[in-house]
């Protein structure tokens, strides 16, 4: 059954229940209850990190469904032919020894496995790698959502004018190498909970750029990474887009701030 309990004083809300997340991106809640968690749910950066963790994953595994099967090692199945070779023969010979009415009695031996067709056996197989997938996709999405919401047990040093402990410590990660043809959902997912702010360097600027582009800069980015967009630098910012399952996508220029947009690009994936 889906959690929908957890939360402070037991009402909906922070920490958010991955189950409700996922029951709410997925659509399956109500009108009514979806309206009330959609606004709280795209100002919390928590949530939207659990949900952008929830598409990335599975863009990720929808993306293992249209890989080739890899094929049988050679040995195991010169070892299956053979057996199936063994077994044809058995009971070929005991069919001729016994006659037509021992032919029942010898189809329900217990203890010896029926041989069937490799269709029918290929057919189960693909109904059980179908049913495991689905547990994948769930575990690996849940296992994702813990790692973006445990927060880290690292202290920031210095007196209270130190910078804020999302700028981006010297030594991060370079910044993302990003192509805009062809961008997708799983592209990004290093961007997921990040708080790079990338050549705009620190919050002001970033929320200055928001403001340029008609965002509120109230709304906190479920991700902000320094990437490269086709080679050029930018910073990147991952928001609600209003539709179940996608996420907006703007990249700003080093550029931007009051009076100057500097949009590379603003587009929607999922």
């Amino acid at each position: 059954m889906t959690d929908r309990s957890r939360g402070t004083g037991g009402a909906v809300g922070p920490p958010w229940s991955v189950d409700l997340l996922a029951d709410l991106q997925a659509g399956v809640l109500d009108e009514r209850e979806a309206a009330e968690l959609w606004p709280r749910v795209e100002h919390d950066p928590e949530a939207l990190a659990i949900l952008a963790a929830l598409d990335s994953t599975s863009a990720d595994l929808a993306g293992l469904a249209e890989a080739p099967a890899e094929p049988m090692p050679a040995h195991f199945a010169a070892r299956l032919d053979a057996a199936l070779a063994q077994e044809s023969q058995q009971r070929a010979a005991a069919t001729s020894t016994a006659g037509p009415a021992a032919v029942p009695a010898a189809a329900a031996e217990p203890g010896v496995a029926p041989v069937v067709s490799m269709d029918a056996a290929r057919r189960k197989r693909n109904k059980r790698i179908g049913w495991g997938a689905g547990v994948l996709t769930a575990a690996a999405a849940a296992v994702a959502a813990i790692a973006i919401v445990v927060p880290s047990n690292s202290t920031t040093g210095g007196d209270a004018v130190a910078q804020p402990s999302s700028a981006p410590a010297p030594g991060a990660e370079p910044p993302l190498a990003l192509q805009e043809e062809g961008l997708n959902a799983g592209a990004i997912g290093p961007a997921v909970n990040a708080r790079d702010f990338g050549p705009l360097e620190n919050e002001d600027r970033l929320a200055a750029c928001m403001e340029s582009n008609g965002i509120d800069p109230s709304i906190k980015p479920a991700g902000i990474r320094g990437v490269t967009v086709d080679g050029q630098p930018a910073t990147l910012i991952l928001l609600p887009s209003g539709q179940i399952g996608q996420f907006r996508l703007v990249a700003f220029a080093p550029d931007c701030g009051p009076g100057n947009p500097g949009t590379v690009f603003d587009r929607t994936v999922g």
